[in-house]
């Protein structure tokens, strides 16, 4: 069934049934491709997962998005899914670790953003093309970076800013080493794809740095 996560949340095609599942129950239509035990599942444990993901971030449409990420995870790799426990408790653990990455994401933003502030305090006329310059890299830096899709983005980000290796980000995200190195190569290819007219001026930043 080529059914995806989003289209199984906002599907018009399905309405509230009382229904009960136990959870090997959910997870094994799940692999087998049901979209109404990932209905059942989805209604059954949004609401709370929402207000759980919101204490985190303060933040109603982003602890909506997380959430929603979350089950089109759940979706996309429904073969693959083992909760080593209940399936609420897995819920929730994939919550938690969502929203801390996406803090620790905003985290490592923010510290991007103070390194270039600290770069154009520096005075003199010498500098003032290059102020110039790296205001402007840092903009579309932040736009292509905000244009990568979010595991994409918190991947690059562990990767680049933090130095973690792949096996780490694999663990701390609980995806597959094969997963995050996909993920990276995809967001290099689309950070270079939007920085590609830029090249030249990060050439001569870094020669007269």
């Amino acid at each position: 069934m080529n059914l995806t996560a989003k289209q199984a949340i906002f599907s018009s095609n399905f309405h509230p049934f009382k229904v009960e599942y136990s959870d090997s129950t959910v997870i094994s239509l799940l692999k087998e491709g049901s979209p109404k035990a990932f209905e059942w599942l989805f209604k059954a444990h949004f609401e709370s997962l929402h207000v759980y993901a919101y204490t985190f971030l303060k933040d109603d449409e982003m602890a909506e998005e997380i959430v929603q990420n979350v089950f089109c995870r759940i979706w996309e790799k429904r073969d693959q899914l083992k909760t080593d426990g209940s399936l609420k408790s897995y819920l929730y653990r994939a919550v938690h670790n969502e929203s801390l990455n996406y803090l620790k994401h905003q985290k490592v933003k923010a510290s991007f953003g103070v390194y270039y502030a600290g770069q154009l305090q520096q005075g003199g006329e010498e500098q003032a093309s290059k102020k110039i310059m790296t205001a402007e890299l840092q903009q579309h830096i932040e736009a292509a970076m905000s244009g990568l899709p979010l595991q994409c983005r918190i991947i690059f980000q562990l990767s680049r800013f933090e130095q973690l290796k792949y096996q780490q980000i694999a663990d701390h995200m609980g995806l597959s080493v094969k997963t995050v190195e996909n993920q990276m190569g995809k967001a290099l290819r689309i950070m270079r794809q939007k920085l590609a007219e830029f090249l030249p001026v990060i050439l001569l930043l870094l020669m007269k740095w």
